[in-house]
C-alpha cells in the first residue's frame, strides 16, 4: 500500500474564502469554504467520499461517511461540544477511495501516525484542517447553557468560538435567535469550559494538514475563512472547488498573517500556562509520583476502551497489552497499563480520547503525557506533525545505537 510516498509538500500559500451559495454561506461557520469544498468535490467526483460529523444538536453528532452531498450540507457549521477524533473511522473506508475529511490537528495527527503504521493509504485522504482552540465535554456544554449563560440548554441552536469568547446563539422570545458569549478565561477560571487536553495542546494550527482553515486574521465581521495551502493535495481540491465555481478567493493581507499569527501565538502560551497548572506531580518526589500512578492506575477494570478509542493505536486483539495482561497477576500497576504507556510513548497525541471514556475516571492523559513527551523530546519526534518521519520505534535500536557511538566519541 503506498502511504506517503508521494506527499507533495510546498510552500504555504495564504487566502480568505467562503462559499458562493448563499444557503452554504449562512449555515456554515465562516462563510462556508469548508462546506462548500467538500460539496464541490463529491459533485465533481473529485473525491469518492467525505467523512464528516453529521449535526444533531449543539451537544450531539454523529460521525458520517457519505458520498452524497446533501448529508455534507447538513453537518455545516462548528461542533466546540463533539470531541470526536475521526481517525480511526477512515479504517472502515476502503483504501482506494478518495475522502475529504475535516480535521482538527489532533484528528490529523492521528490519521498521520496510523499511515505510517500502515493503517491508511494518506495519499487518497485529503486532511480539511480546521484551526482548534480545544473542545467541550457535551455535558459540561449543556451545564455551561444552563448555570452560567442562565438558558435552556435545548434552545441553543448554535454555539462558536471567535474573539476569545464562547456565543451561544438560542430562540429567544417571538421566535427570534439572540446570542450570549462569555470569555473563555472567565468560564474556565471558574472550572468550566474546554476539555484539559485542549487546554494545554499547543498545536492550534494544522499545519500537518493539506489546508489549514479556520477564522483566525479573517477582519473583524467578515464572514471568510483564512485558508493556509500547504500541500499539492490542498491546491488541487482548492482549484476543483475554484473550477466549478463554488468558491470565491482573494488573496490573504499582510496584516491577516500577522493577525493570525499573533492569534497562535497568544493561545500557545496560554496552553503553556494550563500545562504547568494541570500537571499536579510537578512538585513531587519520584516515590510521590509512583504513589500517585499506582493509586490511579490500580481502579482500572481493564474494559480496553482507552485502546478501542486511542487514534494511534493500530494493534488488533492479538496486542501484546491484552495478551500478557492476567486479571490474576497481583501486580501494583497491571501489564495492560504499562505495556500501553510504553507502547505509546513514541505516538500519544495527548488528544485526551482515552480519558474521555474511561468509565472510573483516570487523569490518562495527564499520565501518558508525563512518560511520552519526554520519550518523544529524547528522540526528538513530534508524532503526526511531519508524514516523512519514521516513527521512532520503528528504529529505535538503531537509533540509541548511533547516540551510543556519538557519546563515546565524544567523551573519548
Amino acid at each position: 500500500m503506498e502511504v506517503i510516498d508521494s506527499y507533495g509538500m510546498m510552500e504555504p500559500r495564504y487566502y480568505l474564502a467562503w462559499a458562493t451559495d448563499e444557503a452554504i454561506r449562512a449555515r456554515g461557520a465562516n462563510g462556508g469554504f469548508v462546506t462548500a469544498l467538500l460539496v464541490s468535490a463529491l459533485e465533481t467526483q473529485f473525491i469518492d467520499l467525505a467523512l464528516v460529523v453529521k449535526k444533531k444538536s449543539v451537544y450531539e453528532g454523529v460521525p458520517v461517511l457519505t458520498n452524497d452531498p446533501e448529508q455534507v450540507k447538513e453537518s455545516a457549521g462548528s461542533l466546540h461540544g463533539v470531541p470526536w477524533n475521526l481517525a480511526k473511522l477512515l479504517l472502515e473506508c476502503a483504501p482506494d477511495k478518495r475522502v475529504g475529511v475535516p480535521t482538527k490537528p489532533c484528528d490529523a495527527r492521528g490519521i498521520i501516525e496510523l499511515a505510517k503504521r500502515r493503517q491508511i493509504a494518506l495519499d487518497n485522504v485529503f486532511l480539511i484542517g480546521l484551526n482548534c482552540g480545544g473542545t467541550v465535554h457535551p455535558l459540561r456544554m449543556r451545564e455551561l447553557a444552563a448555570e452560567l449563560y442562565g438558558l435552556d440548554p435545548d434552545t441553543v441552536q448554535k454555539e462558536e468560538i471567535t474573539a476569545g469568547k464562547l456565543i451561544l446563539r438560542y430562540e429567544g422570545e417571538g421566535g427570534a435567535t439572540q446570542e450570549k458569549g462569555l470569555k473563555i478565561d472567565e468560564l474556565e477560571q471558574e472550572g468550566r469550559g474546554r476539555r484539559d487536553a485542549c487546554k494545554s495542546c499547543t498545536t492550534k494550527l494544522p499545519v500537518m494538514a493539506d489546508l489549514a482553515c479556520g477564522n483566525w486574521g479573517v477582519p473583524k465581521g467578515e464572514q471568510k475563512t483564512f485558508v493556509e495551502v500547504l500541500t499539492d493535495k490542498g491546491a488541487a481540491i482548492l482549484e476543483n472547488a475554484l473550477n466549478k465555481g463554488a468558491i470565491t478567493v482573494e488573496d490573504a493581507t499582510e496584516q491577516s498573517i500577522a493577525v493570525r499569527a499573533k492569534i497562535e501565538r497568544a493561545m500557545q502560551a496560554l496552553a503553556a500556562r494550563w500545562k504547568d497548572e494541570l500537571d499536579v506531580l510537578t512538585d513531587n518526589s519520584p516515590s510521590e509520583r509512583l504513589a500517585f500512578y499506582t493509586e490511579q492506575l490500580q481502579r482500572c477494570i481493564h474494559c480496553g476502551a482507552c485502546k478501542a478509542v486511542c487514534p494511534v493505536c493500530a494493534c488488533d486483539e492479538d496486542a501484546k497489552c491484552l495478551d500478557l495482561h492476567d486479571e490474576q497477576d497481583a501486580y501494583a500497576i497491571s501489564l495492560y497499563n504499562l505495556l500501553r504507556i510504553l507502547h505509546l510513548m513514541d505516538s500519544c497525541i495527548h488528544c485526551g480520547q482515552c480519558e474521555e471514556v474511561c468509565p472510573v475516571d483516570i487523569p490518562l492523559t495527564l499520565i501518558q503525557r508525563r512518560f511520552s513527551e519526554r520519550m518523544q523530546a529524547h528522540l526528538d519526534y513530534e508524532p503526526g506533525m511531519d508524514v516523512t518521519e519514521t516513527p521512532p520505534y520503528q528504529e529505535t535500536k538503531l537509533r540509541w545505537s548511533a547516540d551510543a557511538k556519538t557519546s563515546e566519541s565524544e567523551g573519548a
